[in-house]
């Protein structure tokens, strides 16, 4: 009875599927966040007659032949790449990104990592840091007596003191695209590493070179759409219900077999 087993890969995707749309709704206020969607395949096939097979002595050819499926599989849980809505903060270290590219950051081990959360502090020593106390690269200090920061477009990074009329450059934020951004692994809290899925990490200037630009006092809200996700959680639902009435089905008719006499 293969609908047994049919039917419980079936139950298996959607359960998949529900997890991804739930775990889509609990990051609905993530800065920066981009939406998951779950993808399935079937699984292979067992050929009891394979198409082309030679059917009589005069040479006539099967068309279709008889191929049965063992059920789905599922093939990847990709990231939605898509712009969010920026919402306005008027924060000096809030920094969200129009366009396209990621935040370097530096992990304790060493290690880059890459985030869309703009959400920046500032550390006792002045260091620009993200909300988990990761510092942002190029390391870029601000000073104790800075009366007020502003950052442009281009990402450079100016500070204002009170005995000067003009603004001091403390540095600039630079960004990095990647060739397959969706490659990216991700590891919490808003963060990416490289693979080799996602191609070596490409730093550049914000605005040039396909880069988005900067726009401080913003934040870059999550892309998830919760009516879309409400939708195809009713639709993972009754798939899961589908599926297990063919469970119940295939129940029914072994208890039938067990029954003849």
């Amino acid at each position: 009875m293969r609908a047994l087993n049919i039917a419980a890969t079936g139950m298996l995707a959607q359960q998949m599927r529900v997890e991804t749309i739930s775990n889509n709704l609990a990051n609905m206020s993530t800065t920066g966040y981009n939406a998951r969607r779950a993808e399935f395949s079937d699984l292979h096939y067992q050929q009891m007659t394979r198409p082309g097979t030679i059917n009589a002595t005069n040479g006539t050819v099967l068309p279709t032949g008889v191929q049965l499926g063992l059920g789905v599989r599922p093939a990847a849980v990709t990231m939605e790449i898509q712009q969010g809505a920026l919402a306005q903060t008027n924060g000096d270290l809030d920094i969200a990104i129009e366009g396209k590219g990621f935040f370097e950051i530096t992990l304790p081990s060493g290690l880059s990592a890459y985030t869309r959360d703009g959400g920046l502090k500032r550390t006792g020593e002045g260091q620009i840091v993200t909300s988990d106390g990761f510092p942002v690269a190029p390391e870029i200090t601000i000073p104790v007596e800075t009366r007020a920061i502003t950052i442009n477009a281009d990402g450079e990074v100016y500070a204002y003191f009170n005995d000067e009329v003009q603004a001091s450059l403390l540095g600039q934020i630079s960004l990095v695209q990647f060739t397959n951004e969706k490659g990216l692994e991700a590891i919490g809290s808003n963060n990416f590493i490289e693979t080799e899925a996602s191609g070596p990490a490409l730093v550049g200037t914000p605005g040039r070179n396909g880069l988005g630009t900067l726009r401080q006092g913003y934040l870059e809200q999550s892309s998830v759409d919760a009516v879309k996700e409400i939708t195809e959680l009713i639709e993972a639902q009754r798939g899961y219900e589908l599926n297990s009435k063919v469970i119940t089905a295939a129940d029914q008719m072994l208890a039938a077999t067990t029954q003849v006499r």
